[in-house]
């Protein structure tokens, strides 16, 4: 039986508080670290007033909660699923959050989005995009970003347009870390290859956070795919690059399912070996001139961080605003109201900082207009290269060239 919060959640509360649940502590630290400045930005912009075209950004507060705040209370699921699961339960029942926001590893976003579902508290999955999240028909879960799904789509669509122009793709090589993420993007990607009729030349699953990645780097050497496919976290995707160089492995190219390779921390360790490299995305800084309020929000979110907006922190941030929005919209902090206000979004692309056509939550809750972009590290920095109605640049091919 479904628990249930209306009783405290009755009247105009003095704050809106919602539970922040990412590692931070640990290997991924840096993410949760990452995610907590993006927030607290977006926090900012709801609790004050600043004229940007985003949704809360001109009134200040909850308008129609009597101007309350929001107030983010923040918890570290330490990379762990079953700690996800409590913390989430203890920012429910202890904090009275009235929504959660996660939660950086899509393994945690599984446990978590089952306990909200059970105390009927939206949950709202801000950077986790394995495909099977909105498959098990939660009521009360929403992803505004797109899904390794339609990402893994984008980079077929962009490898049939350069095979299109003459380019060589023939063979693509899949390495995936053996949680939810990799099985599900590997998954996705091995469909489609063999839909699009590309040879699999190499199909390789390892350890996440293995101590080592050597073997598996030998067998795509001698695999010698046209594009190797990485679905890695941070700490793996150093590794994997510092053991292609070892190895005096260099990938013709690589189209990485962005996560790990959104990091700039891993561009500070091992940028040099990674030129040219593709990921998909679900943001870029060089889109500004389509997305006015990219500029002012990376500005806000570099004074606060020293760092620019990225993949995950621009999601992360988003989040933060949609789920706002059906706030003032819901007129309430009860969970089910929330819930019936996020199913009811309808905002455009243009009211955000991502290149989406607009936000709209289908029936399993993950958003239909977040359409994914792929970027490319050329001059130690990201540039769009795809689709061409959005790219700034054409596509260095193959990589280091």
């Amino acid at each position: 039986m479904l628990a249930t919060r209306s009783a405290w959640a009755q009247g105009a509360p003095d704050d809106v508080r919602i539970g922040i649940l990412f590692p931070l502590s640990g290997a991924n630290a840096p993410v949760g670290i990452d995610a907590r400045h993006a927030l607290e930005v977006a926090a900012d912009i709801i609790n004050r007033s600043f004229d940007l075209d985003l949704p809360g950004a001109r009134g200040a507060g909850i308008a129609s909660l009597g101007g309350a705040r929001v107030r983010l209370i923040f918890a570290d699921h330490q990379s762990d699923p079953q700690k996800g699961r409590s913390e989430a339960e203890r920012l429910i029942t202890q904090d009275k959050v009235c929504a959660i926001i996660g939660a950086g590893l899509s393994s945690v976003a599984a446990t978590v989005s089952v306990s909200c579902e059970r105390y009927r508290v939206p949950f709202i999955a801000a950077d986790t995009s394995s495909p099977s999240l909105q498959r098990r028909k939660l009521k009360f879960f929403f992803r505004p970003t797109a899904h390794d799904g339609m990402f893994s789509k984008a980079m077929f669509d962009f490898m049939d347009a350069q095979r299109a122009s003459g380019r060589k793709i023939d063979t693509v090589g899949i390495l995936h870390e053996d949680t939810i993420f990799g099985t599900d993007s590997s998954n996705g990607q091995r469909a489609l290859a063999e839909e699009r009729g590309y040879r699999l030349a190499a199909d390789i699953k390892y350890r996440a956070n293995s101590p080592s990645l050597t073997t598996e780097v030998q067998k795509i050497k001698s695999a010698a795919p046209d594009v190797l496919l990485p679905t890695c976290y941070q700490t793996d995707a150093i590794l994997l690059v510092k053991s292609m160089a070892q190895l005096g492995y260099k990938p013709k190219n690589i189209i990485a399912q962005a996560s790990g390779f959104a990091e700039q921390v891993v561009y500070d360790a091992v940028g040099d070996q990674l030129r040219g490299l593709i990921s998909r995305a679900s943001f870029a800084l060089d889109l500004a001139g389509k997305r006015p309020s990219i500029g002012a929000v990376n500005s806000l979110f570099k004074a606060r961080s020293r760092k620019d907006l990225n993949d995950n922190t621009s999601r992360q941030f988003i989040s933060l605003l949609i789920l706002a929005n059906a706030i003032e919209r819901a007129k309430s902090v009860e969970g089910t109201r929330i819930r019936e206000a996020l199913a009811a979004t309808n905002i455009p692309g243009i009211q955000t900082i991502m290149p989406w056509t607009h936000v709209q939550f289908d029936q399993d809750g993950q958003n239909i207009g977040a359409d994914p972009i792929l970027i490319q590290y050329i001059n130690k920095r990201f540039v769009t290269i795809f689709p061409a109605t959005l790219a700034v640049a054409s596509a260095a091919w193959p990589m280091n060239a």
